[in-house]
């Protein structure tokens, strides 16, 4: 046995085998998911190969031989043999690639744009069937867990970007719970928080007009990461409620994103003013009232939800 083994060997042997193995038991498990080994691709006349070499060509504006090599991992000749296959049937172009003139640049002809695209439609169609057969909630926890794995084992990855839209449905139960939760474990609130949350959300649900009214859900990586509520409060003000961005995704500018958001909808609407509560020890916050321009009008002391805390009235001149 050669010293690099029997130092591999070592090094597997004080690991913890039942983790590898139940990751190896995972990886034979998402490999006959997605029908990887299958010789025909999504039923398609392509290999996995194929259709990786071919989703990289139509994801890029031109990319060269050398890069598709590195980046897949792909032995030069090996590849070298799949493109010239796809130039023989018409799915892709080449021309000198001025960098290095050993290497050539891909795109992907109209031929191959369609071959690409219905690629796609096919893989999207295999995991949208997969999540039919899973409960409400679960396909947001399975895509999650990807997005845990590939933060650990890809650290260099870049963090799938975030996006704000409306509320639909399960969200305002969502809202209730992550705010609950949050503010119990954080400032040991009781459970009276949770009863005045699930009180605004109820009331914004039951009362709800779109016309003067919304919320905004941040989402990353499918999963729900931050939100805000603008409520109408009568006379021409209106009321930002519930403003949340969870721990994950702190440090992304969302809270300010989502004050924002209500500010601009409050002017389009021409409500007169907007006014929140806070309290005080909720420094990031305020800090983001103060910048947007709110003024504090009132505070008192309460101990409404266990703990004594300052309350803090602020308000906004639209």
């Amino acid at each position: 046995m050669s010293a690099v083994l029997r130092d591999l060997t070592l090094e597997i042997t004080m690991s913890d085998i039942a983790l590898i193995e139940t990751a190896r038991d995972f990886n034979r498990f998402y490999t006959n998911f997605l029908g990887l080994l299958n010789k025909a691709y999504l039923d398609s006349p392509y290999t996995l190969t194929d259709a990786r070499i071919l989703f990289e060509i139509g994801s890029h504006a031109g990319v060269s031989a050398t890069a598709l090599a590195r980046d897949l991992h792909l032995d030069p000749a090996y590849l070298s043999r799949i493109l010239k296959r796809f130039r023989a049937e018409g799915l892709i172009e080449t021309s000198p690639d001025p960098a290095d003139l050993r290497s050539q640049i891909i795109n992907v002809t109209d031929q191959g744009r369609e071959e690409f695209e219905e690629l796609g439609r096919r893989a999207n169609a295999q995991i949208a069937a997969r999540f039919d057969t899973l409960a409400i909630g679960e396909p947001k926890a399975v895509v999650s867990a990807m997005n845990t794995i590939r933060a650990l084992l890809d650290p260099a990855a870049k963090p799938a970007p975030a996006i704000i839209r409306a509320h639909r449905a399960g969200d305002i139960g969502w809202i209730v719970e992550s705010q609950s939760r949050f503010y119990t474990e954080e400032y040991g609130w009781d459970l009276r928080f949770e009863a005045l949350v699930a009180e605004v959300a109820s009331k914004f649900l039951a009362n709800f007009d779109p016309e003067k009214e919304y919320c905004w859900i941040a989402e990353r990586g499918g999963g729900n990461v931050g939100s805000i509520l603008l409520t109408n409060g009568g006379d021409g003000i209106a009321k930002l409620r519930l403003l949340y961005v969870d721990k994950s995704a702190r440090g992304l500018g969302l809270g300010k994103l989502l004050v924002d958001e209500c500010i601009r909808f409050a002017r389009q609407k021409g409500y007169r003013q907007l006014s929140l509560w806070t309290n005080d020890m909720l420094e990031v916050a305020r800090g983001i009232y103060v910048k947007a321009g709110f003024r504090l009008v009132s505070e008192e002391r309460h101990k409404m939800f266990g703990p004594e805390a300052n309350g803090q009235t602020w308000v906004l001149d639209l």
